[in-house]
């Protein structure tokens, strides 16, 4: 019996998160919102969900928060100094990053190095944009689904995730110039 409850309330529960993401769901009472708020803390984001807001270190130690960053296109890209694709990947961000400049900012978020090899890197390869330190207890890799390296993501001037490009590759600098030879 207690097996078929909890069943039971867990397709309640993932009814409810989708009926609330597809709009289905519109003056919903208090319980039903904690088990929507529940749902969507679970799942990683995903192309069209809002970014998950954070506030991380700088380089020089303040606070950056992502939602900071509002009205322009930013890219998150996640990456490590151990990561010889994200690596790899640098000469052709900082050209990107210099070609847009003026529509989008790049917000690189270290995964796995400790605080010194994420400095040393972003002197090293001489990386221009935006960067945040992401301490190994952090939850933001999972609220994100990050599962490869480097993963980057354009998010649009409201806050939404708009492409996910996992791995380097070129379909990532197809769609930028896509998206901002568009505008």
């Amino acid at each position: 019996m207690k097996k078929m409850m909890l069943s039971l309330s867990c397709v309640a529960i993932a009814m409810a998160g989708y009926a609330h993401q597809t709009g289905m769901l519109c003056n919903a009472g208090t319980a039903v919102d904690a088990m929507v708020s529940t749902v969507q803390q679970t799942y990683p984001a995903r192309e069209g969900d809002m970014a998950p807001d954070f506030v991380l270190k700088d380089i020089n130690g303040n606070d950056l928060s992502l939602s900071s960053l509002r009205g322009k296109y930013v890219v998150i890209d996640f990456w490590g100094s151990w990561c010889g694709w994200c690596i790899k990947g640098m000469p052709e961000m900082k050209k990107y990053y210099a070609k847009y400049a003026d529509r989008m900012e790049i917000l690189g978020i270290d995964c796995g190095d400790s605080d010194q090899q994420w400095k040393e890197a972003v002197a090293k390869y001489q990386l221009p944009w935006k960067h945040v330190y992401n301490p190994r207890e952090s939850k933001l890799l999972a609220s994100y689904g990050i599962e490869g390296f480097p993963t980057k993501m354009v998010i649009d001037p409201q806050g939404k995730i708009v492409k996910i490009v996992v791995g380097e590759d070129p379909v990532f600098y197809t769609f930028l110039d896509q998206l901002f030879t568009a505008q």
